[in-house]
């Protein structure tokens, strides 16, 4: 393949004081804020229509199309732009979601109706996760990349600080009828900051003939990963340490707090902490902009959460373990901020959107997978040996990528 390298001027001021920058983090901020609404709304309408079952049916519907479709996604963005699929599916976002509101001023709702929306959702979503991660390149330098994952972490810790109040009240107000709205109206003030943002074009322009089919362009981008010296690292370590590291810290932590006698309050401080401890890294990375030595600190960042992670199954009282808590989210949230930062300077712009597609895979279709497997194991030997045996996973996936040394050695750019 052949390819022509483009210089990219420098910006003039940092990410967190570029007016461009910001109308994209207003935008992803609305939008994030919009989901946390529609979930709360619709887990609400699931369980006033139907009995447990058909609401963890309409809950977990959205996340089929998501997964099926994530990888489609990416190619989708790189074929077409990642800013037009952005809009696109926060478009339909806002429309299926008013819909159903309107929807609801006539009728009742039904499980079906709930189980449809959440499907169409889901494959917005699908569409929408993909492109959304492959615009930093296009809006801001190399060098500015660690600060925007930065300030991505703290829109998307405020979003879920903000939203779910936000859909309980809506909810307390005007039903679900009224949550609904609330979310499609922010997945519309999303679209006008989007339109607003200036696109830069990519920094590596394919000057080959069209790769074709979209078979063919989804293969050239997993080809891409495989044979990428650091890519391929980053991937591996994503995909093993999510796999141990989603279990214990959502599942595991209801089941911890349930034997321990903690009860909702105390999980919920010990969860507090953990949104608290992101988001001081996520500051800490808007702010000071580049962490030297990046691909190492990365490893060891996730190295010593997942010792934390094991830790905190052991921990006798809430305040120790809202401390613990702390810790793995300061270390967590570095780590991963860091793994996005790496990922968006190492691939190819070309490729970037089946890149973010296959990471995205990894943290929100096939991590989730490990619910059941981390219920059974706590049924079966307590909660203790499943956070040691997915804290010695989570490890060895930074283990993993210490063995690597173009990834230890890995750098972001000045």
């Amino acid at each position: 393949m052949t390819v022509t390298l483009i210089a990219a001027e420098a910006p003039a001021r940092p990410a967190h004081r570029d007016g461009n920058v910001l109308r994209w983090l207003g935008a992803y901020t609305a939008s994030m804020i919009g989901d946390s609404v529609y979930y709360m709304a619709l887990a609400w309408a699931a369980a006033r229509t139907g009995d447990a079952s058909q609401t963890g049916l309409v809950l977990a519907a959205g996340s089929l199309p998501r997964a099926l479709l994530l990888l489609g996604g990416g190619v989708l963005a790189d074929r077409l732009g990642p800013r037009r699929v952005v809009v696109t599916s926060d478009t339909a976002r806002c429309l299926v979601v008013l819909g159903l509101a309107g929807a609801l001023l006539l009728t009742s709702p039904a499980v079906w109706m709930l189980i449809a929306v959440a499907l169409v959702f889901g494959a917005a979503d699908a569409l929408f996760l993909p492109a959304v991660g492959a615009l930093p390149p296009r809006i801001t330098a190399a060098s500015q990349l660690a600060r925007v994952q930065g300030l991505r972490g703290l829109a998307s810790r405020g979003a879920n600080v903000l939203g779910a109040p936000l859909g309980g009240v809506a909810v307390a107000l005007g039903g679900p009828v009224l949550a609904f709205a609330a979310a499609g109206v922010l997945f519309a003030v999303s679209l006008p900051l989007l339109l607003a943002v200036r696109m830069t074009p990519p920094a590596v322009r394919d000057t080959a003939e069209p790769a074709g089919t979209a078979w063919r362009e989804l293969a050239d981008g997993l080809r891409h990963i495989r044979r990428h010296p650091l890519l391929g690292p980053l991937m591996l370590v994503i995909a093993v340490s999510e796999l141990g590291f989603v279990g214990p810290l959502n599942l595991g932590l209801i089941l911890l707090s349930q034997e321990r006698g903690w009860g909702a309050s105390g999980m919920g401080w010990v969860l507090a902490a953990f949104g608290t401890g992101a988001g001081a890294s996520a500051l800490l990375l808007a702010v000071r902009g580049r962490i030297p030595r990046a691909g190492l600190v990365m490893c060891l960042t996730v190295l010593t959460s997942a010792v934390a992670v094991a830790a905190l199954a052991y921990v006798p009282s809430v305040p120790l373990a809202a401390g613990v808590a702390v810790l793995i989210g300061l270390l967590a949230g570095l780590g991963g901020a860091l793994c996005g930062a790496l990922t968006q300077t190492a691939a190819d712009p070309a490729c970037l959107g089946r890149v973010t597609s296959v990471s995205t895979l990894f943290t929100h279709a096939l991590s989730p997978l490990s619910y059941p497997v981390t219920g059974a194991a706590v049924a079966l030997w307590g909660t203790g040996p499943v956070f040691v045996a997915g804290a010695a996973l989570c490890g060895a996936g930074a283990v993993t990528g210490l063995a690597f040394t173009r990834l230890r050695r890995a750098e972001l750019p000045r």
